[in-house]
């Protein structure tokens, strides 16, 4: 439905259930209207032609793999850029020339502002997941990126989920657009080929609970989304503990790091993606069969892109979602939104005989499935492997509240030096300046004493 209205050059608003192929709902159109020289030898203008906005590291790196893909017979030029790789590279494709970048809005405003990025030819500009896009938080990145384009340009939107407040909020940037839903106004917005169990669980279960999950029969990959970085890391190393082939990729692992993880996942040397968010945009990986709701969504839409992950291109998956006692009223609240007819939850824990039952579980599994494997642990976190961020161990730095030695009264340590005692003390680090001024005046009078004269007879 959207192809032929956006190679007409009209502004459009696409809504669709997730995995129902949006990247080529605009990928195809784009790559139709931008000029290019029928022999690569002819030469390229060094201005890109079009744009593509993605909010997250991954899902821009995915556009562009699925771009090159659909461009592979073609003379098109593909530059993807994002944040927490080198400039370098990214600074020499543009100096040579590209025709189409995609990219975060961070790096893309980055080299703008360095002036090694020119999007002032910019035809067609894409967002992609336009409601995360457009949420408050990135409208000021958007506007500016938007602001160096041509006036005259193509604007598309494309995204899961489109509120009435953000639809309102994306025609301001667009002229006259044809607003595009591909189901009827009363489908649910999950996919159908998802089958759907909320499970009310104790959270000192959960653990226990998921990895029984992990051992229903004719699962392939899983992917487990959770509320917070810190939980997420803590999923994941409690798998490895137990047997399982898992890894997390969240905001405090490197770039590089969470590559590497996802790269291993798709290629299926493991089998288990623990995730914040971060992942739920737009990241297609086939296979998965499963997806685990770790907590309970903040809202309907994050539950829409969390499930989406699985049921992909008409498969068939398993959603289940882990809902804790004080979440239940806002499930309830998701379910009405999205019309779903599972309000109430059930109650349930790791020896249940209906989660055995619905999830087709042998009921002698167990939590072990091995014996532990490696966990990153903080490899691969932001400060470098051996960062201790937050804890105080870093190399040159002290816990808060911490007092040294010579302060707390303790002997120094075996083997200093005779003379160290004779030695003016020095001022201990985050020592305050009135005790090191009262330190010296304490120092001059007690040699003062003991260099005065004695008293005459």
């Amino acid at each position: 439905m959207a192809i032929p209205i956006a190679l007409q050059g009209t502004d459009l608003i696409g809504q669709a259930r997730t995995g129902t192929g949006k990247t080529l709902a605009f990928g195809l159109p784009l790559l139709q209207r931008i000029a290019l020289p029928a022999d690569a030898e002819d030469g390229h203008g060094t201005s890109p032609q079009a744009l593509v906005i993605a909010p997250t590291r991954e899902l821009a790196n995915q556009v562009g793999k699925d771009l090159g893909t659909a461009a592979a017979r073609t003379t098109a030029r593909i530059l993807t850029v994002y944040g927490g790789t080198p400039y370098e590279p990214q600074l020499a494709a543009l100096a040579d020339g590209i025709d189409v970048v995609v990219g975060t809005p961070g790096r893309l405003l980055d080299l703008a502002d360095r002036r090694a990025l020119d999007l002032s030819r910019v035809r067609i500009a894409v967002l992609d997941e336009a409601d995360e896009m457009l949420d408050l938080g990135f409208l000021p990145d958007v506007e500016r990126l938007l602001s160096k384009t041509a006036r005259n340009r193509q604007t598309l939107m494309f995204s899961a989920t489109m509120p009435a407040p953000i639809v309102a909020l994306a025609r301001t940037h667009l002229h006259s657009p044809v607003n595009i839903r591909a189901e009827h106004q009363e489908d649910v917005q999950t996919v159908p080929a998802t089958r759907q169990f909320i499970y009310q669980a104790h959270p000192l279960d959960k653990p226990e609970l998921v990895a029984r999950i992990l051992q229903a029969r004719g699962r392939d990959r899983v992917m487990i989304f959770c509320r917070t970085k810190r939980e997420a890391q803590r999923v994941a190393d409690d798998l490895c503990e137990r047997g399982f082939a898992a890894a997390a990729i969240h905001g405090d692992r490197t770039q590089a790091a969470r590559e590497q993880a996802l790269r291993r996942f798709r290629e299926g040397r493991i089998d288990v993606l623990v995730a914040t968010d971060v992942a739920a945009r737009g990241i297609d990986v086939t296979g998965v069969t499963h997806v685990i709701n770790y907590e309970c969504p903040e809202d309907s839409s994050t539950y829409v892109h969390r499930i989406g992950r699985t049921g992909r291109a008409g498969a068939e998956g398993v959603a289940v979602t882990l809902v804790d006692w004080a979440d239940v009223t806002r499930w309830k609240v998701i379910n009405k939104t999205l019309g779903l007819d599972l309000a109430d939850p059930q109650e349930t824990y790791s020896t249940s005989d209906h989660l055995f039952a619905e999830l087709d579980i042998d009921p002698e599994s167990t939590g072990q499935v091995g014996p532990p494997r490696p966990t990153s642990g903080t490899a691969g976190h932001k400060g470098g492997a051996g960062s201790a961020k937050g804890s105080g161990r870093a190399t040159g730095g002290r816990r808060p509240g911490h007092r040294s030695p010579t302060r707390s009264g303790a002997q120094p340590a075996e083997g200093a030096t005779k003379g160290a005692a004779t030695e003016p003390t020095q001022p201990t680090t985050g020592e305050t300046a009135p005790r090191r001024r009262r330190r010296r005046r304490i120092r001059r009078e007690s040699e003062g004493a003991a260099t005065a004269p004695p008293p005459a007879e």
